[in-house]
């Protein structure tokens, strides 16, 4: 019902507690969260109204000259900082200069006038892009304190109309896939409070995540004095209904307001500035408000508060959009929780940091990824998680899980380890220490004995049922597809599971762990095992690299072709091989790119996520490769390459085993080092096989996907063909069955996965949403070095290379590759770099192992790596110590 304060019929005004989320697109985000706030039970909001959207558009729908200068500002380069800050200003002069009609300017003064003479206002911006779950556009726009008098009003609801407008607005939205015309601003108009304490409340930690937690920061007077940074705050950390921790700053500055209007700075008295602005009590009382307001809107809060003498008001909601998500619960039938209980806290692993994909996926990449996977995962955040709870809390499986966890990442051990360490959970560290690896000992049972000849016969079994697969899906469509598919899925986990194949994996890592022990104990050598799997026959991912400078070989002597594929569009030319065909040589360079693609085309950066362009649907992602390999390479390289890994492999081998035989017992030692290096040699190339086979396989289930959603968009059903990447698998069957989608659904989740590509996903995240931070606690790495693991043994100094997108790849000899994470994709690139630097990795990842074979000293889980290394600096890889030295 209409708040009788207001003329019945008004379109430009609307009294705050009128308005809801429902209205969000009437008077923005801020309007809509305070009209929420005032409707909940024991909350506080300061009176006031809205200056409706239709309002902001009526005025700039009259000022000819701002759509002029929108134009411009949309055809403005995005990086030139220079040109938007120009015309932004344009804009905004415009917007402020502009004459708001009569008729509504009388409805704003009615409505300001009906709070009595003399009473002052915050006047605050209210966007329609303000305040969303996914982006809060938090001090985007401008707020004004302490407004007195009507014709004052009305001259900052200008200003904050063309604050939509600023430099940092404009950016903030670009950044986000926000275009400045669906935008729209309105202005919430509020009684002034002349608080003794404001600050803010974030009902989760900002910093952890941790949901359980809030933190209050709180000063004198306003809470500008916090939001400039001109003062320190009061700190509290409120968990379970008490504070756990404080931090009481000195306070010498606070913001007051003018009795005529305005607001000031002023010193504090000296003997107030230890004082904290709060007591414990108040702290608790306001997370109590707060968790209210939280359970209100179904989400953590950034809340901005005040407190008078009877208590407190809040005056601002929003989300905290930096937040990772908690994952979701795979749906299972559990158990009826006893009256009082509630869900059991978890702890969860990264299963992106495992695969060496840590990017957010599309829901149909992570829902098919939890469909042929060979234990539950949650989603969150577009990744996907493993929760290890069971096995952290079982004496039995928690040395062993923090063993492999550790070699796959230490940060995740140690991250798992901290989380122990605290007692929550329900967990406790273990007793006994950690368990060492399955090749503890001398050889016998504890290390995989296998024949070499099963590698040959997986690989057959793997092609007959790929060869099957593909065969059999061309013939499937509709809801007989979904049907086949939950058969091949079932076949897909069969192949991963084969105990042979698990088998031949174990026999090559557990070789490799044996050496690099035995011989680091025998010899004093360090990761031994790397020199000795140098050209190990049989890996498919390093034979990609080496066969795309066999691509090489056949461009470099056509030089048309060279200059044709210089001028190619990574992003958007992929019928260059069309092109190249009419050209000098083009023929067989044609022919050479396309035999590569039969073999390695469904490949592709993120490759687990079945929704991202394969090389195949996108081969211009190769040409950039291809020319650094022109460019540093010579003919016969890839041959080249090979022996002379290879050859230093044997040299090793032979002064390894001269040397184990001085030793006292050494023919023992060398005759259990050889059988040990046969094994690894055998067996370590078919480390990366099963990934090549689910890789093929994901592959034919997009094709026949893709069909189906070009089947949608032809019926109507679906606007574009790409669409069908944001629904889960389970949509997109009932979609098919069905043959109706909900668009708004699919507009939701882009905006989702928008949101979730800023997000960097933790190793170690909980139930209560805090994520865990490992590290490596080490004493024997350089003051100023970054700490990582060693994956690949030597030393190299160069120039750095940060490189976050393959497309961007352009290298000279000598380079060192510093990225986030490298799959089997990256590994092209390898060859033409002289050290590689990753924020995530292990021993046994992708990445590691390429290395390894192509003798490339490498550092892995360096945190941050790519933000502390910036490009071209000078620096040095320790890959036998693991460690990185920037040196300029």
């Amino acid at each position: 019902m209409r708040d009788e304060r207001f003329d019945e019929g008004c379109e430009g005004v609307l009294a705050l507690d009128e308005v809801d989320e429902d209205r969000a697109g009437l008077v923005g985000g801020k309007g809509a969260h305070l009209g929420a706030l005032s409707r909940v039970d024991g909350v506080r909001v300061p009176d006031g109204f809205c200056v409706t959207t239709d309002a902001f558009r009526r005025v700039v729908a009259a000022t000819p000259e701002v759509d002029v200068l929108l134009d411009r500002l949309a055809e403005a380069d995005p990086d030139d900082r220079q040109a938007v800050r120009a015309i932004g200003a344009e804009v905004r002069r415009a917007v402020e200069e502009a004459v708001i009609p009569d008729d509504l300017a009388a409805e704003i003064t009615g409505a300001v006038t009906r709070f009595g003479e003399g009473a002052a206002y915050a006047v605050r911006s209210s966007a329609t892009a303000e305040d969303l779950p996914t982006a809060s556009f938090a001090g985007q726009q401008d707020t004004y304190l302490n407004i007195v008098g009507p014709a004052a009003v009305l001259r900052h609801i200008s200003r904050c109309w063309a604050s939509l407008f600023t430099e940092r607005a404009v950016i903030y939205r670009r950044r986000n896939g926000i275009d400045d015309r669906t935008v729209h601003m309105a202005v919430v108009v509020q009684r002034m409070v002349f608080p003794d304490a404001s600050g803010v409340l974030f009902t989760a930690d900002p910093v952890t995540g941790d949901r359980r937690t809030a933190t209050v920061d709180a000063g004198f007077g306003l809470g500008e004095a916090l939001v400039s940074g001109l003062v320190n705050p009061d700190v509290f950390r409120v968990r379970d209904g008490e504070v756990v921790a404080r931090t009481i700053a000195v306070k010498e500055r606070a913001v007051h307001a003018l009795p005529g209007g305005g607001t000031r700075e002023v010193a504090v008295e000296p003997r107030q500035r230890e004082r904290p602005a709060l007591t414990d009590a108040q702290a608790v009382e306001l997370v109590r408000l707060g968790r209210r307001i939280e359970d209100r809107f179904g989400r953590p809060q950034d809340i901005e508060w005040c407190l008078t003498g009877d208590g407190f008001r809040i005056v601002q909601s929003r989300p905290i959009t930096t937040l990772f998500p908690v994952p979701v619960p795979v749906p299972v039938p559990d158990p009826v929780p006893e009256a009082g209980e509630g869900p059991s806290p978890s702890v969860y692993v990264s299963v992106g940091h495992q695969q060496m994909m840590t990017d957010a996926m599309k829901p149909l990449g992570w829902s098919m990824w939890q469909r042929t996977a060979m234990v539950p995962m949650h989603e969150a955040g577009g990744r996907l998680f493993v929760d290890v709870t069971p096995r952290l809390a079982s004496p039995a499986s928690r040395a062993a899980l923090l063993d492999v966890m550790g070699k796959g990442d230490p940060l995740v051990r140690d991250a798992l380890e901290t989380v122990l360490e605290r007692g929550e959970f329900g967990l406790s560290v273990p007793d006994a220490g950690p368990a060492g690896h399955p090749a503890d000992g001398a050889p016998g049972p504890s290390v995989t004995e296998a024949d070499p000849a099963i590698v040959a016969e997986l690989v057959e079994r793997s092609e007959t049922s790929i060869a099957a697969l593909e065969r059999d899906i061309r013939t499937k469509s509709g809801p007989e597809l979904f049907d086949f598919l939950a058969e091949a899925f079932e076949e897909h986990k069969r192949v991963l599971s084969d105990p042979l194949s698990i088998r031949a994996i174990m026999a090559g890592m557990e070789a490799t762990w044996w050496l690099n022990e035995k011989l680091g104990e025998w010899l004093g050598e360090k990761n031994a095992a790397d020199a000795l799997t140098l050209s190990a026959p049989g890996n498919i991912t390093s034979e990609m690299g080496l066969d795309l400078l066999d691509v090489a070989d056949a461009i470099r002597p056509h030089p048309e072709v060279v200059a044709f594929l210089n001028d190619v569009d990574v992003q958007d030319d992929d019928g260059f091989l069309d092109g190249i065909a009419k050209l000098p040589g083009g023929s067989a360079a044609r022919e050479a790119i396309e035999t590569y693609l039969r073999r390695y085309g469904m490949r592709c950066v993120g490759e687990i996520d079945i929704t991202r362009p394969r090389w195949s649907e996108r081969p211009a992602t190769l040409v950039p490769l291809i020319l650094d390999n022109v460019r540093n390479f010579g003919p016969g390289a890839a041959e080249r390459r090979f022996e002379q890994g290879r050859q230093r492999a044997l040299r090793t081998e032979r002064d390894v085993l001269s040397r184990l035989r001085a030793l006292p017992d050494g023919e023992r030692k060398a005759d259990e080092t050889k059988r040990m290096i046969d094994q690894v040699r055998a067996f370590a190339g078919y480390r990366e096989y099963p990934k090549y086979g689910i890789v093929c396989r994901y592959f034919l289930y997009k094709q026949a996907l893709s069909a189906e959603a070009g089947r949608l968009v032809r019926d109507g059903v679906l606007a574009e063909r790409e669409d069908v990447f944001h629904l889960t698998f389970q949509e997109l069957e009932d979609v098919v069955r069905s043959h109706r989608a909900d668009d708004r659904l699919i507009a939701r989740r882009k905006d989702e996965f928008r949101s979730y590509e800023a997000l960097t996903p933790p190793r170690v995240l909980t139930s209560d949403g805090e994520a865990v931070t490992g590290s490596y606690r080490r004493d024997d790495v350089p003051a100023g070095a970054l700490a990582g693991l060693a994956v690949s043994t030597g030393s190299v100094e160069g120039r750095a290379r940060v490189i976050l997108d393959l497309a961007d790849a352009e290298l000279e000899e000598g380079d060192i590759l510093v990225t986030r994470f490298t799959d089997p994709s990256w590994s092209p690139l390898f060859l033409g770099v002289a050290g590689l630097v990753t924020e995530v990795g292990g021993l046994m990842t992708h990445g590691a192992v390429i290395a390894r074979e192509y003798g490339l000293p490498a550092v892995v889980g360096v945190d941050q790596a790519t933000r502390l290394i910036r490009d071209g600096q000078r620096i040095r890889v320790h890959g036998t110590d693991g460690y990185v030295e920037i040196l300029d």
